[in-house]
C-alpha cells in the first residue's frame, strides 16, 4: 500500500496508493482506522468486525505489515486452535509535522503514527508574523527531523498547519501593529510553508485541528457526535458528526467565538468572555505578570481570585453555547479543552456542568460535558493530525480535496 521511491533530490516521499484501486485504500484505511480506535487485534476480529472476507483481511494485513505500517505481535496463547497474532499500528510507520500559529506563542512538533509527541518546539511571542512563522516551521523541520533516520524522513506523511483565520480582523485582542496585520492579511501560509517543506503541506483552522485531535488520538468515549471546544487567547472549536471531522461549507464549523452571549448590558460575543486573552487582561489590570500563560500552559503556578472569576464566566458563557448546540444538532457530548493546565480544565468542566444544570432542559436529550483527553498541546499536534487524516483514515475526502480551501489560508 505505501509505496516509498526515492526522487531525483534524493529526498524519499510517503506516496500512499496512487497506483491501486479505490476499494482496496478503502478497505486498508478501514482496517486502520479499526486499529487505531480499538488498538492490536487478529485477523479473525478484524474480519468479523468489518464484515470483509478473512481472505482479504489476511491480503490486506500482509500488505501493511510489509509496508512497515502494522507490526505482528506475539501470539495470543492458551486458546483451542491455532494462536491469534494480533496486529497493531507500528509508531515507526509515519511520521508528521504539525505547526500552531498563535496569538502569544506558536509550536512545532514531530508526531509518530500513533500520535506520540517525539520532539516540540515551543516559541512565545508577543504577537506572531508571518516571517517568523516561517522562521519557526524550517527550524522545526531542520531539528525535529534530525533525529530520525534516513528511512524514517522518507515515512513523514505531510506537514500540517494549524492557523487561525482572519488574524488582521482581531487588531484590538492580538496587539500587532497595523503593518504586521496588513502582513497577514496578504500571506499564503500554505504556499509559505510548502516552499520550505519537502512534503505535502494541509492547512486549516486551529480550532478544527485540535478537534481533529480530539477525533483521531483521543480516548474515544465522546460518541459519534460532539462539539468540541478549545479555549486558546480565543476561544474556538470543531464539530465532529457520525464520527468524521465536519469543517462546513467554508471550514468555519464549530468556530464559536462570535456566538453572541447575553450579558445584562445586551450582547457580547463569547470569545470576551470564555478566551484566555480575557484573564491576561484582568491579570494585568490588578499588576500581575500575565506572561505566564503563554510561556509554560501546564503550569500556571498560583494566580489568586482572577483565575476563580474567570472559571465561573467562561462556565456561563460555555453552557448556553453546550444548551445552544444540542439543541439545533442532538451532539451526545460537549468536550472542552484549552491551553491551560489539567486543573484548570477539570475546574471548568465543573463549573459547565453547574450552569447548564440551571437551564429549563425539557425537550433536550440528556447530554455529557467532557474533559478533552488532549490538552494545551491539541492545535498543533492537531495540525500534525490533517496529514494523518488525509492519508491513513477514513475521514471525508471533502476535508482535504486541494489541502484545503485557499480563501482562508492566513
Amino acid at each position: 500500500m505505501v509505496k516509498i521511491p526515492t526522487g531525483s533530490s534524493g529526498a524519499d516521499t510517503l506516496d500512499r496508493g496512487t497506483n491501486q484501486s479505490g476499494v482496496r485504500l478503502y478497505n486498508e484505511r478501514l482496517v486502520l482506522s479499526l486499529i487505531r480506535r480499538l488498538g492490536a487485534l487478529p485477523k479473525a476480529d478484524i474480519a468479523r468486525r468489518t464484515g470483509l472476507s478473512p481472505q482479504t483481511i489476511s491480503t490486506i494485513a500482509n500488505a501493511l505489515e510489509a509496508d512497515g505500517i502494522l507490526s505482528r505481535l506475539p501470539p495470543l496463547r492458551g486458546k483451542v486452535g491455532q494462536p491469534l497474532v494480533p496486529y497493531a499500528l507500528n509508531p515507526r510507520g509515519a511520521f508528521f509535522l504539525g505547526l500552531k500559529i498563535g496569538r502569544r506563542s506558536s509550536d512545532v512538533v514531530l508526531m509518530d503514527f500513533v500520535g506520540t509527541v517525539l520532539g516540540r518546539l515551543h516559541e512565545p511571542h508577543p504577537y506572531p508574523t508571518p516571517e517568523a512563522i516561517v522562521d519557526l516551521a524550517q527550524r522545526g523541520i531542520d531539528e525535529l527531523t534530525s533525529s530520525l533516520t534516513e528511512a524514517e524522513r522518507s515515512r513523514i506523511a505531510g506537514f500540517g498547519i494549524a492557523a487561525p483565520f482572519e488574524l488582521w480582523n482581531w487588531e484590538s485582542q492580538i496587539g500587532a501593529p497595523p503593518e504586521v496585520l496588513e502582513a497577514w492579511r496578504h500571506a499564503d501560509m500554505r504556499k509559505a510553508i510548502s516552499a520550505i517543506s519537502p512534503w505535502p503541506v494541509y492547512l486549516h483552522n486551529d480550532g478544527t485541528a485540535a478537534c481533529a485531535a480530539e477525533l483521531v488520538l483521543g480516548s474515544g468515549q465522546h460518541g459519534e457526535d460532539f462539539l468540541y471546544v478549545f479555549l486558546g487567547s480565543f476561544v474556538g472549536g470543531g464539530v465532529v458528526l457520525n464520527s468524521h471531522l465536519f469543517p462546513g461549507r467554508t471550514g468555519y464549523a464549530g468556530s464559536l467565538a462570535p456566538m453572541p452571549i447575553a450579558t445584562p448590558a445586551g450582547f457580547q460575543q463569547l470569545m470576551k468572555s470564555a478566551s484566555i486573552y480575557v484573564l491576561a487582561e484582568t491579570l494585568a489590570a490588578a499588576g500581575k505578570d500575565a506572561s505566564i500563560l503563554w510561556r509554560d500552559p501546564s503550569d500556571w503556578g498560583e494566580i489568586g481570585p482572577e483565575i476563580t472569576q474567570w472559571i465561573t464566566d467562561a462556565a456561563r458563557s460555555l453552557a448556553v453555547v453546550a444548551i445552544s448546540a444540542v439543541s439545533i444538532i442532538d451532539f451526545s457530548t460537549i468536550v472542552i479543552d484549552g491551553a491551560f493546565p489539567p486543573a484548570v480544565r477539570q475546574a471548568l468542566v465543573a463549573a459547565v456542568r453547574d450552569a447548564v444544570a440551571e437551564f429549563d432542559r425539557q425537550g433536550l436529550a440528556p447530554f455529557a460535558i467532557a474533559e478533552g483527553t488532549i490538552g494545551f498541546g491539541a492545535r498543533e499536534i492537531g495540525g500534525a493530525c490533517l496529514p494523518l487524516l488525509a492519508n491513513f483514515t477514513q475521514d471525508r475526502e471533502v476535508l482535504f480535496k486541494d489541502n484545503i480551501s485557499s480563501q482562508h489560508d492566513s
